[in-house]
């Protein structure tokens, strides 16, 4: 439990998986006095309301920030642009806004334009999911012992970074600070790719025709079913993420096909020997990775 409230209102637009968890673990953590929220979809605003997650549910984003001193930003990186567009004239002086896209090159260049000055802009990421989505989905302890990750532009104030962090960390993060454009790589080869290599792979599993979709799962070992579990993640969310990190993304891709068709070579050539040095060498590198998890 917090001390004293970091921030006095904050206000979610977007109340789905992320959203509804830091709703659950700012009021757990004591971190925030008021919680406002809206939500595009009647339904969802319905939700929360029953939920009672937060304090007030309004049907518009602009009646949501109003008096608020921190706003953060829970939509698909698509949409951000739009969000800023709409509650930019209603944000209160001195507020704080963020957001918490798994992109951020994009969201700094969308979402500036709208914020009047005086506001702070802290774009971050925490590193934090499962597969499923919706007000539902939420739970406080989502963010314990994860990252989150911010990426303050050049000019931001020192102070609005720290207390924007200190929030993070109340709600049981480890927060490091880096720019926008080492985020998108490190995203793209630790996330975004692999999340694409799993929507291939159950495609695959998906189209052929010599097995059923059933003995698929029924024999699949744990890699598969573990791996292939991010395939289930919101589909509008990656679609935003892809194309929003398109530039990186490609780059990764043409890095791991043409690492692909390399082991494609080896496998074909039946070489034992290279085989067995490939998978001891990616044993050893990760083993070496969490080896030094935490360090910076």
């Amino acid at each position: 439990m917090s001390a004293a409230p970091i921030f006095e209102r904050l206000a979610l637009i977007g109340v789905g998986l992320i959203g509804s968890s830091i709703a659950h673990a700012a009021r757990a953590a004591g971190v925030v006095r008021a919680i406002a929220a809206s939500a595009r979809s009647g339904a969802t605003r319905r939700r929360v309301a029953e939920l009672g997650i937060v304090d007030q549910v309004s049907e518009t984003n602009a009646a949501a920030v109003a008096g608020a001193d921190l706003v953060i930003v829970c939509v698909p990186v698509g949409q951000c642009g739009a969000v800023a567009a709409e509650i930019g004239a209603h944000l209160k002086p001195g507020a704080t806004v963020s957001d918490v896209g798994s992109v951020k090159g994009s969201v700094l260049k969308d979402m500036t334009p709208h914020l009047p000055a005086g506001v702070h802009f802290v774009p971050a990421h925490p590193v934090a999911g499962t597969e499923h989505s919706g007000p539902d989905a939420g739970f406080a302890e989502l963010f314990v012992n994860r990252w989150c990750i911010l990426t303050p532009p050049e000019n931001a104030d020192p102070q609005a970074v720290e207390r924007l962090a200190a929030f993070w960390r109340a709600l049981g993060t480890n927060v490091d600070t880096m720019s926008a454009e080492h985020h998108d790589l490190v995203l793209a080869i630790t996330s975004h790719v692999p999340h694409l290599i799993a929507y291939s792979i159950v495609g695959t599993a998906d189209d052929l025709e010599t097995v059923t979709r059933s003995e698929v799962m029924k024999f699949s070992a744990g890699g598969f079913r573990d791996f292939t579990r991010i395939a289930s993640s919101h589909p509008e969310m990656w679609r935003d993420i892809c194309i929003a990190n398109r530039d990186r993304l490609l780059e990764e891709i043409d890095r791991y096909s043409k690492n692909l068709g390399s082991m494609r070579k080896i496998v074909g050539a039946a070489d034992s020997a290279a085989l067995e040095k490939l998978f001891a060498e990616a044993r050893a590198a990760r083993q070496r990775w969490l080896d030094g998890e935490f360090e910076s």
